[in-house]
Order: structure tokens, then sequence, then C-alpha cells
């Protein structure tokens, strides 16, 4: 097998190096279908598919002309699965004013091995770094489900400001921004703490 070029690294101190790759069909699906069988992956959606469904979703999104799924490793060991789309070719896109540089995502974390303190909070901080990398991007888009408290916290946590809930087909979900402005108050905030510490 042939080494992947990533398409965004970042090294986090207590960590280690992310480095996002695009989804590979069908080389990732067997570990991405273990991931959405299980109980913590229920608000993904795909709990019961088959490995030819998940297959299948999959291809349709990398093929789609503007949506995209990226597989994050953390040094050796794979980390969370990245879908970022364009909300205006999305069903979400008529249940807001999408706006030029708007961007929607979706985190699934891997499962844990080892639980580290932290881990969600760096991977969304990686997610969102590597789409504010992109100079177009003013705007990340989310849509989790409202019954789903932990993304709600973890998203407040890296500067979303929740705007009320819609009806989407599959879910009730809030609706909720972050712009790069407030990404940086973010990791501004971080810093300070940090030296705060010292």
């Amino acid at each position: 097998m042939t080494a992947r070029l990533p398409l965004f690294t970042r090294q986090v101190e207590g960590f280690g190096c992310f480095r996002l790759h695009a989804l590979r069909i069908p080389e990732d699906i067997p570990l991405l279908h273990d991931w959405v069988q299980r109980d913590y992956a229920r608000y993904w959606g795909m709990q019961g598919h088959a490995l030819a469904a998940v297959t299948a979703a999959y291809a349709g999104l990398q093929a789609s002309g503007h949506a995209q799924a990226w597989l994050a490793w953390l040094d050796d060991a794979p980390a969370f699965l990245m879908e970022r789309y364009d909300p205006a070719h999305d069903q979400l896109g008529r249940h807001y004013p999408v706006q030029p540089g708007d961007i929607g995502m979706h985190l699934l974390l891997a499962p844990p091995v080892q639980p580290r303190s932290g881990f969600s909070r760096v991977a969304m901080d990686t997610v969102l770094a590597a789409l504010f990398a992109e100079p177009s991007v003013r705007r990340v888009v989310v849509e989790p489900d409202v019954r789903n408290d932990k993304i709600h916290q973890l998203n407040r946590y890296a500067g979303f400001v929740y705007h009320g809930e819609i009806a989407l087909p599959h879910k009730r979900a809030a609706l909720a921004f972050c712009t790069r402005a407030q990404f940086d108050a973010h990791l501004q905030a971080i810093a300070d703490q940090a030296t705060c510490a010292l």
C-alpha cells in the first residue's frame, strides 16, 4: 500500500501529531464501519448498516463534488472522521441563509482504546484549524441532534454560537456557527491560560 500525503497536519503538545487524509474507499471502510456500529455513535445514524451500505454512502459523498470525508490519525492510531460539505448544496441550506465562505462539518471520534483527558477538545480544535486553513472559509456550520449533549458541550468549548433549532428530515437539529474570529479568540484564550499556568 502506497503512503498517503496528508491534507493537513497539526502538532499538539502532550498529544502528538494529527495527520488528516482523504478517506480511502474501500480500504478505510471496515474501520469506519466498526465505529458507526457502536452505541456512542448512535447519532451518526448508521447503526445496523451493513459494510456495503457504509461503503456506498461514502462513495457517494466523495463523488458528490461538494463534500469530502477525511480520516485523521494521531501518530499511528486512527483518531477521528471529519466530513466537510457545502451547505448551499445540502438540505441544510434550505434552513438558513447560506453566506459565502460557509462550510458544514460533522465530527466522529474514534472509540477510545486508552481514554486521554482533553482528547475530544484537541480533536475539535484540529478539525477547525484544518477548515480555517483554507482562506476561503469564513464560518463553520454544524447541525447536531438536539439530544447530543456531548457534542453541544464540545461545540461551545470551541467557539460555536447556537442559533435555535431546525427540523431536518432525519432529526431535530441545533444550528450553530463558528466564525474565523470566534475560533481565533478561542485559540487565544487557550494560549492565555497556558501562559498563566507557567
